[in-house]
């Protein structure tokens, strides 16, 4: 918008916040007769002027005044509203140590759909994946882990080398390392749980090929090479 030379303004008097902070976001949200605002799952006791944003599990509060608990899947900041400012500083300082939670969400956006990572560990990792209508995974294949698809909603179109199947609700297929694969969703939206296993199990062990989104090579782990043409559509 800020280089549009298409755009027309009315002045209006309504008040603004960019909610650049969660302390800003407790300013604008309701709250209760000790001024405290929350969010999801709070249990507030002997808590004053202080924001709970708890989506992903209970969180309580005891003894607390002017306080931000901010809870998410991968980490949970406590700090003085006062401070709100500074939570650049500590995103700054995950970047210097090299954490992930700095750059990585639990939950990724992609073109066909999302996947949100439910558990990881030495040899293993838990993804729900959500494919929408019409969403077409490209074909792919890893070379350090297997994995093993389980649909819990929908009906998913699996092909695995030269095989091609549907699976519906309850319905499972394990793919071995180094197998081409691809997953599609032909009719309503898709969720299955994907259980990675295998020495390495980072999102760049993929070897891409036939990707309808046209992602580009920036998208593409530096190995990727070409699918074999028995494989190509």
């Amino acid at each position: 918008m800020e280089r549009t030379d298409a755009a027309a303004v009315v002045a209006i008097d309504v008040g603004w916040s960019d909610i650049g902070s969660w302390s800003a976001l407790a300013d604008i949200g309701e709250a209760d007769a000790d001024g405290n605002v929350a969010t999801g799952d709070a249990l507030m006791e002997r808590t004053t002027n202080t924001l709970v944003h708890a989506p992903d599990r209970l969180v309580a509060t005891l003894g607390l005044d002017n306080v931000m608990v901010v809870s998410t899947g991968d980490a949970v900041l406590v700090a003085d509203r006062a401070q709100a400012q500074g939570v650049a500083a500590l995103v700054s300082a995950l970047k210097s140590a090299g954490r992930p939670e700095a750059h990585v969400h639990l939950k990724q956006h992609r073109p066909w759909g999302s996947f949100e990572r439910l558990a990881i560990g030495d040899r293993f990792q838990v993804k729900r994946l959500t494919v929408k209508p019409g969403g077409k995974l490209s074909l792919q294949m890893h070379y350090h882990r297997s994995e093993h698809w389980v649909v819990v909603r929908g009906t998913a179109r699996v092909t695995v080398d030269q095989t091609e199947q549907f699976l519906r609700e309850n319905e499972s297929v394990y793919i071995s390392a180094t197998q081409w694969h691809r997953l599609e969703n032909p009719k309503q939206t898709l969720e299955l749980i994907e259980v990675q296993i295998g020495s390495y199990v980072g999102e760049d062990d993929i070897v891409r090929s036939d990707d309808i989104y046209a992602r580009d090579s920036r998208d593409k782990p530096k190995d990727y090479v070409n699918v074999p043409k028995s494989m190509q559509k």
